[in-house]
């Protein structure tokens, strides 16, 4: 009975995952991003803070010449915590966190015990326990920092597993935000973004979700098309029923013949096929 219990418990867990997943999935590229990346992550490992970055590498110099912070979700920093944080420390190629993007070449954990020192002071790097997930492309290194606070015990060997996993899929996602966000960036003066957030998540998706149809050479119909986007942006089947005026029954059929067509199981296997998983 325990067993089957524990089981049980599994699947809710995955099922939960998986949805958060579809709806980060979904945001790439919208200011709710960080917000839903920090509520998957904190609903299997806790973390208090999370801040997303990117950073501009100049390998001659062996130095980081630009540090972008693209957001944060989570509890405030403190002005101490301000002071060491990464994200304003481009100058201070002493920082452990930065001799590590200079020197990371693909995909890299990075866990900061709180009481760890700086090398050439004595100076806390921080009031937190820092993990910290790192991808590069080129000369642009994306930075997933989540914070823990000291009070609080370490990151576990466990928790750090886990997270090294998700970063497979975190990371990519991640290199599409910053994408977007550059993108974003340039075509507004200022930095400024003003628009409609609902069409710009449309879009965003849409086109994602065309890539990866075109990648996989893969064709589907305009209905299992929107059954598909609907499930990935967070609907439910009643909802995405009501929305194309069908039965629920319509949208089951509709999911499993797109699912049949690109090889996966239902919904939660959608949502790992979006993000190549």
């Amino acid at each position: 009975m325990n067993q089957q219990t524990n089981a049980k418990d599994k699947d809710v867990v995955k099922a939960h995952l998986y949805l958060e997943l579809g709806k980060l999935v979904s945001s790439v590229g919208d200011d709710k991003f960080l917000s839903n990346m920090h509520q998957l992550i904190n609903a299997s490992v806790a973390v208090s803070r999370i801040e997303l970055s990117e950073w501009t590498v100049d390998d001659s110099q062996s130095a980081v010449v630009d540090v972008q912070l693209l957001g944060h979700a989570g509890v405030e920093l403190s002005p101490q915590m301000q002071a060491v944080c990464p994200t304003n420390a481009k100058h201070r190629n002493d920082h452990p966190l930065v001799k590590r993007v200079l020197e990371v070449e693909d995909a890299l954990l990075i866990h900061l015990n709180a009481r760890m020192k700086n090398e050439k002071d004595n100076n806390c790097l921080g009031t937190s326990h820092q993990c910290s997930l790192i991808s590069r492309k080129a000369n642009r290194c994306c930075v997933i920092s989540l914070h823990r606070p000291r009070v609080d015990r370490d990151f576990t060997l466990q928790e750090l597993s886990f997270l090294k996993y998700l970063s497979e899929t975190l990371l990519p996602l991640t290199e599409r935000h910053a994408r977007a966000h550059r993108q974003s960036s340039a075509k507004s003066p200022g930095g400024s973004t003003p628009r409609n957030l609902v069409a710009l998540e449309q879009t965003q998706l849409q086109r994602e979700f065309n890539e990866r149809l075109s990648a996989c050479e893969v064709t589907l119909s305009v209905r299992e098309k929107e059954v598909c986007l609907g499930l990935l942006a967070g609907g439910t089947v009643p909802e995405i029923a009501e929305k194309l005026c069908v039965k629920n029954s319509s949208i089951e059929t509709y999911l499993k013949r797109s699912a049949a067509k690109l090889g996966v199981s239902g919904r939660h296997g959608l949502a790992k096929w979006m993000i190549g998983a």
